[in-house]
């Protein structure tokens, strides 16, 4: 039997951003997809830019599902190719459908995540956690088993995810952080949908100047 692992995908794509001129600018941007499983299954969290790459991570073993931590375009705009290629479903929070329509229109992933929701793989439990603040339907995945949360854009190395959309919340985001990621073990790995990955205690210390500054 194969050791369960954690894998790392790097996706490189852009999102559009509003800087005062007359039109959106693209900018260039690079996701973290997240693989968790063995040799024979894997749960993939997130689908971000590049169906194709992601598809050859996985490789000929079962995909159980795809689990995405959000509905902004650039964590679901492979995801409905994504899930077609790898014969799997696609898991989202529905309040954050509203937004998940900006890229799809009418086409609905599968089945709604609910907070407390568990996915088995590979002998390993994924824990949904429903973290709103970036988003209204803002999830992370706690595996305790591997000592890691899949944290999405809900916590950073540094701080908090952005709240600058007018469905965000700063408040809220910091309630999510201190109720649902701060109470899991201090040396939780926190894995980011974004950059490199930091512990829950080196992002709690820093919870004052979070607050001080507002952002």
């Amino acid at each position: 039997m194969s050791t369960v692992r954690i894998e790392r995908v790097i996706t490189h794509g852009s999102i559009m951003v509003d800087r005062g001129g007359p039109e959106p600018e693209a900018v260039p941007i690079d996701n973290n997809v997240w693989l968790v499983g063995d040799d024979e299954q894997v749960v993939v969290i997130d689908a971000s830019h590049d169906a194709a790459q992601i598809a050859d991570a996985v490789g000929d073993r079962d995909t159980l599902g795809i689990l995405l931590t959000h509905g902004h375009n650039d964590h679901v705009n492979a995801a409905v190719e994504l899930a077609q290629r790898l014969d799997t479903l696609l898991h989202l929070h529905p309040d954050d459908l509203f937004i998940w329509a900006d890229t799809y229109g009418d086409t609905l992933p599968d089945i709604e995540l609910a907070h407390g929701a568990e996915f088995a793989v590979a002998g390993v439990d994924l824990l949904t956690l429903h973290t709103p603040g970036h988003t209204p339907g803002s999830v992370c995945f706690a595996a305790p088993a591997l000592g890691t949360v899949f944290s999405g854009d809900t916590l950073f190395q540094g701080g908090p995810g952005a709240t600058r959309w007018s469905y965000s919340s700063f408040p809220q985001i910091l309630d999510s952080i201190q109720e649902r990621l701060f109470t899991l073990p201090e040396a939780t790995v926190a894995r980011p949908g974004h950059g490199d990955s930091t512990t829950i205690a080196a992002e709690a210390s820093a919870l004052p100047e979070w607050i001080a500054r507002g952002w």
